[in-house]
């Protein structure tokens, strides 16, 4: 049983760390199985901060192909995706295409893999935020529509899939980043010296991630989370780990804060650190589905800059609260962020030990 993970961004490499440390694990355990993995990088994330710590710091093994495509429009991104997985597909003829979350990498894994008659199976199924403007959208939905297994994080993602009526394949596993959080936290601890280095005491500033291209393409909708960004620093500094395509926005607009002020632009970080930023961090503003996650199982409160999120279970939860763009709402929502009980709403850090099993006894759909 071969299966060809796709990945090319962060998110994913985050994801497929603890799934493929499994699939070796039941393929040790289970030596008659055959299951083992080809691993498939795209390029999407290709600079040292935003991939190649990532698979040092996770322990990922080196990609068996790395494609290389960089950054681009959306549709230049996934038409050279497509070309090169394909290529691979064809070559290695894996029984299953794994893809991970909603990026361009996601979709193209899922079009080629199906294009190929590979089944794909999806992890991080069935999560929808209802806004088609999106691109993240867009590859979530059609990805879950051409997947034979559908690997869902929660509850809510299987009744999505439902309501679209895909119910064959579906899967509640829970979620691989809770698996990856329990795994590296202890260890971030220890090991991470982020906030020495910053100088900064825990639950004296403020973390902030922005990177979605609603708020990073759009002048107005960036500089609203900038202006608010500043005035929450006059109570408590904020962090900001820059994105590349955010920095070069706000360069573009005119927008960066000036050096020494409250807002503390530092370039992107290791993913130990960044859990050693949001645990200590007073508060949390993010546009990353991740990153909502991350903080509340931390238990640390977020404001998310969006309308929308997939996560909503933890703004019914009381630890998120959406605030769009808007500076008064943001300011706002800082100072009213509930905080409810925390119950386990991502499972118990098994979810990638159960796709690893499905993986193996399960068998090529006719």
């Amino acid at each position: 049983m071969k299966v060809a993970s796709i990945v090319g961004a962060r998110p994913q490499f985050i994801k497929a760390a603890p799934v493929s440390r499994a699939i070796e694990r039941y393929a040790q355990e289970h030596p008659d199985s055959g299951l083992r993995e080809i691993l498939v990088h795209t390029g999407q994330h290709y600079d040292y901060e935003m991939s190649e710590i990532f698979f040092r710091e996770l322990d990922l093994k080196k990609p068996d192909y790395h494609l290389g495509v960089g950054s681009g429009s959306h549709a230049h991104q996934i038409g050279e995706m497509l070309k090169g997985i394909e290529a691979v597909l064809l070559e290695e003829k894996p029984d299953w295409a794994l893809v991970y979350g909603d990026t361009n990498s996601t979709l193209a894994g899922a079009l080629a893999a199906a294009h190929a008659h590979v089944p794909v199976a999806h992890v991080e199924a069935g999560l929808r935020s209802f806004n088609r403007g999106m691109p993240e959208e867009t590859n979530r939905v059609l990805t879950d529509h051409v997947s034979s297994l559908l690997f869902c994080p929660t509850e809510t993602a299987v009744k999505n899939l439902a309501r679209e009526g895909i119910a064959v394949g579906v899967h509640l596993v829970g979620d691989v980043m809770c698996d990856a959080l329990l795994a590296n936290l202890e260890e971030a601890g220890a090991i991470s010296t982020i906030l020495s280095r910053l100088e900064l005491r825990p639950r004296e500033y403020f973390l902030a991630t922005v990177h979605r291209a609603e708020n990073t393409d759009d002048a107005e909708r960036l500089g609203g989370i900038v202006e608010a960004f500043r005035k929450l620093g006059g109570s408590y500094p904020v962090i900001w780990p820059v994105h590349p395509r955010t920095r070069q926005a706000l360069e573009s607009y005119h927008l960066s804060p000036s050096p020494g002020a409250v807002v503390r632009l530092i370039d992107p970080i290791s993913y130990r650190d960044m859990l050693m930023l949001e645990k200590a961090a007073r508060l949390i503003l993010t546009d990353s589905g991740g990153v909502q996650k991350e903080a509340y199982l931390l238990g640390v409160p977020c404001v998310t800059l969006r309308e929308e999120t997939e996560w909503l279970e933890t703004v019914q939860a009381g630890w998120n609260r959406l605030a769009g763009v808007v500076v008064d709402r943001i300011v706002d929502a800082v100072s009213h962020v509930p905080r409810g009980p925390r119950r386990p709403l991502y499972g118990d850090g098994g979810a990638a030990k159960q796709i690893a099993e499905i993986l193996a006894n399960g068998s090529r759909p006719a």
